[in-house]
């Protein structure tokens, strides 16, 4: 949940982790996560892989940083979406990989993923 909580640091909206084991061999789990501008999306993926590789986990690829509207992050057993909002949409990779299930964050994400999405930071409101 290392990615998780790197994306959410970052302000990451609608994070959601499926469990892709029984549906693909690339990998076992899918980080999505969206962002509201590209230069979100573009310092939610780079806090990821900062984050990612100070704990150790070098990621083998990172493709889309550049234009910030889809960045992929290639962490081998997981795979880390950042998604500029309206392009999340559009690819709509939840209703993709629909059979996958939905794994649920530990309670101290959901409290900082619900404090996101209500617009306020560990410390109260913004």
């Amino acid at each position: 949940m290392l990615c998780a909580e790197a994306a959410l640091d970052k302000k990451g909206m609608d994070l959601v982790v499926l469990d892709v084991r029984e549906h693909t061999s690339i990998a076992d789990y899918f980080l999505i996560v969206s962002g509201r501008s590209d230069t979100q999306v573009r310092s939610i993926a780079e806090h990821v892989e900062e984050v990612c590789r100070k704990s150790g986990y070098r990621p083998l690829a990172v493709e889309g940083l550049r234009h910030g509207q889809w960045v992929l992050i290639d962490l081998g057993d997981i795979l880390v979406h950042v998604f500029y909002a309206p392009v999340r949409e559009f690819y709509d990779l939840e209703r993709l990989w629909s059979e996958a299930p939905h794994r649920a964050l530990p309670p101290s994400l959901t409290a900082l993923a619900a404090a996101t999405a209500s617009g306020e930071t560990a410390d109260g409101p913004r």
